[in-house]
């Protein structure tokens, strides 16, 4: 279902100065779900209406311009207390990624975004129902705007309990009492993954499933990480002064598990979901590892089988396996952090692939008991600290035998690249390791990237070799 579209550019445009900068910057560019995001508005349709979020409310979306006074979001420098003030500019940066949000609607209406519509037979209202859901804000006036701050901040105008615009800058005020105004609690990682999980998987949101047939007729496959993300998007600063009103730093490695665990849960969620998992007499390919359909193919006796076996898929040889990317990472943070709920997740996620191929409403069973597991792991990493003996023993687990042998296709090795990045930055922000050891590593590291550039020229072998190289430069800072 997941892969990424190009990993040759760099970072350092797209990230800010501040502690992580010098290790995220060499890393190759995880750019396709950003690689829709930029360019010029074409289409102009009807806005969205407001969307309800509870029972019998509707909460006003105010809109991007009541966020950019100078007093508020909107100055050209960052000298604000006790944020910067200068968010919005971050978040239209027209060069990087940090502005992907802002440039989301535009895209849709330039020449690739013409060229999906077209191939999918769609005209100006087809392109708002279908694209809208993921390229603009739900209840935003002003489709040009993109994704703007409401899409994941939560709509800030009055509903039945108030709206938290208003109230957010008040002298006495607090993160809690804005939530409970409304305001989408993102320190949450759970909460946090859910909002991303949407656009950058797929949701249950008019326009927010991202079918197999969009794929083929021209839109990036889509790859996500919730930490990494998170980073390329964050428009402030956590300082002394973020702690004391949110009540913690982020906890990057947290973070990343939380995410495997709630991607997967999403994952199977829609699986089991009978009009989303067929699409006529075919399955809904998207949920199918891609590059166990297209592969090359040979007719004579030269045939070379690039398929590898993989110990954690119980079928047979032929048959297209669930995109199971998300699960392999998720058991390995489990074996570290909850080796009991380890070894069921384990077991379950077997059971899951083994009855693929027995039928439909035995897979459903298999997919809900699974998805039960990942619900229990999430629940087990948000209780956890993730201390720095359980951050290198999850980078050696991703390493070992048990789980990179399942690393048998392009999308799982991705994934498991920006893991080994991710879990180092998080040490690195929390002290665990020093700036100049992590930086020292960088070369190793742009290895295993470089070994997943090419999704056509993927090899697993020579892949599992950079991905050790770049594990056992790692282990050296423990």
């Amino acid at each position: 279902m997941r892969g990424i579209s190009t990993l040759a550019r760099p970072l350092v445009a797209a990230l800010r100065s501040g502690v992580r900068a010098p290790f995220l910057a060499g890393m190759a560019c995880l750019a396709l779900a950003f690689a829709v995001l930029g360019g010029s508005l074409v289409l102009r349709p009807a806005p969205l209406r407001a969307e309800a979020e509870g029972a019998g409310s509707l909460r006003a979306h105010m809109g991007v311009a009541s966020c950019a006074g100078s007093t508020c979001h909107g100055r050209s420098v960052a000298s604000g207390t006790p944020v910067r003030q200068d968010e919005l500019l971050r978040w239209q940066e027209e060069s990087s990624p940090t502005g992907a949000h802002s440039r989301a609607w535009r895209v849709v209406g330039e020449p690739r975004g013409q060229a999906i519509a077209r191939r999918l037979g769609l005209d100006s209202a087809g392109t708002v129902r279908e694209c809208a859901g993921c390229h603009a804000s739900q209840g935003a006036a002003r489709l040009a705007d993109g994704v703007d701050c409401e899409a994941c901040h939560g709509a800030s105008g009055a509903g039945a309990g108030g709206g938290w615009l208003a109230a957010h800058y008040t002298v006495g005020t607090s993160h809690a009492r804005n939530v409970a105004q409304g305001m989408t609690d993102l320190t949450s990682p759970r909460v946090r993954a859910g909002v991303c999980l949407d656009c950058h998987l797929s949701g249950d949101g008019q326009g927010q499933f991202i079918a197999h047939r969009i794929m083929a007729a021209g839109h990036p496959r889509i790859s996500f990480e919730l930490d990494l993300f998170s980073t390329l998007q964050q428009h402030h600063d956590e300082d002394a002064d973020y702690v004391t009103r949110k009540g913690h730093k982020t906890n990057s490695m947290q973070m990343w598990a939380i995410g495997q665990a709630e991607a997967v849960k999403r994952g199977l969620a829609l699986y089991s979901q009978p009009a989303k998992a067929n699409d006529g007499v075919f399955p809904e390919f998207t949920f199918y590892d891609c590059h166990s359909c297209h592969r090359r193919i040979y007719d004579g006796d030269e045939a070379n089988v690039s398929a590898v076996p993989n110990p954690g898929r119980p079928i047979h040889a032929g048959m297209p396996p669930y995109n199971d990317e998300n699960i392999i990472l998720l058991l390995a943070a489990a074996r570290v952090v909850a080796p009991g709920e380890a070894a069921t997740f384990d077991a379950r996620s077997k059971a899951f692939h083994r009855a693929m191929g027995v039928g439909r409403s035995e897979t459903v069973a298999a997919a809900q008991a699974l998805r039960q597991a990942a619900d229990a792991l999430s629940a087990r990493f948000a209780a956890t600290a993730f201390n720095r003996d359980q951050a290198f023993t999850v980078i050696d687990t991703i390493a070992s035998d048990a789980i990179s042998e399942r690393f048998t296709d392009y999308e799982g090795s991705v994934q498991s690249v920006m893991a080994l990045d991710t879990l180092l930055n998080g040490m690195v922000n929390a002290g665990m390791v020093s700036a100049g050891g992590a930086s020292g590593l960088r070369l190793q590291i742009n290895q295993a990237y470089a070994a997943v550039r090419d999704p056509n020229g993927f090899q697993p072998i020579a892949f599992r070799r950079a991905f050790g190289s770049a594990v056992r430069s790692i282990r050296s800072l423990r």
